[in-house]
């Protein structure tokens, strides 16, 4: 008895070592294709940056300052890592799905392998979305305070500092319905479950939406109302799977 329970103890040991190496594994390729895309991506962000930054100035009709020499050369490296995440973000997408796919069975394999590249358009999606729709709006509202003794000098640095931040949060919040589907689709959670747990889901994503964004209502609702809503699509889509499979039992 005590020969089984140490054998039990060391396959829980080995199986536990083998998810380690795994992980680590996973986070190494992850990381080295991030540090090959970085240099391309950084010869390409100051064109990025005056792109960003002349978007922003025809936007609000306000110019940008900085404040320090560095300033700008800090900023062309954090949009570089932004482009990379999104240029390397199918390669990490594949390569995370694949430290979960074998605990899965065949078929479920095969979802998940057909799902990088969904994941990875809604995350430039999400991108798109915040640097074209959200940004335009905070800025807007920013300025809706200034007057003839209170007039707006905005930071470059803290102007595309906020877009970067808040590209990645829609980046990964735009996963939301890819999320709820895999859920539903895997079995690992039941339509009827989440469907009647639409309030709680609400306010975790307020949650979250508050967590990633700046302290301000704006952005929270911008972030929180697409994200809610891309919730629902994934839902509608869980739905109409277990229906398909209700039929074909």
């Amino acid at each position: 008895m005590k020969q089984d329970s140490s054998e039990n103890f060391n396959d829980k040991t080995q199986t536990l070592v083998y998810h380690l190496e795994a992980l680590r594994s996973v986070l190494i390729k992850s990381l080295a294709a991030l540090g090959i895309g970085l240099v391309p991506m950084f010869l390409c962000s100051p064109y990025a940056l005056d792109f960003l930054t002349a978007r922003i100035v025809e936007e609000c009709q306000t110019p940008l300052h900085y404040f320090s020499p560095m300033e700008v050369f800090f900023l062309q490296l954090k949009l570089s890592l932004l482009f990379d995440v999104i240029i390397c973000f199918p390669y990490i997408a594949y390569q995370i799905w694949k430290f979960i796919t074998p605990a899965l069975y065949e078929n479920e394999q095969k979802f998940i392998r057909s799902t990088v590249l969904l994941s990875s358009l809604l995350f430039a999606s999400g991108v798109c979305f915040c640097l074209v729709t959200c940004i335009p709006i905070i800025l807007k509202f920013g300025l809706s305070f200034s007057g003839p003794s209170l007039q707006p000098i905005f930071s470059v640095e803290n102007v595309v500092s906020l877009a970067i931040w808040l590209s990645l949060a829609f980046g990964c919040m735009f996963q939301f319905p890819l999320v709820t589907y895999a859920l539903i689709r895997t079995d690992i959670v039941e339509y009827k479950t989440i469907a009647s747990k639409r309030p709680y889901v609400l306010i975790v994503i307020l949650v979250i939406s508050a967590l990633l964004t700046p302290p301000d209502i704006i952005s929270q609702v911008i972030l929180a109302t697409p994200t809610y809503l891309l919730f629902e699509i994934g839902l509608f889509f869980s739905k109409f799977h277990t229906k398909k499979l209700n039929d074909e039992n």
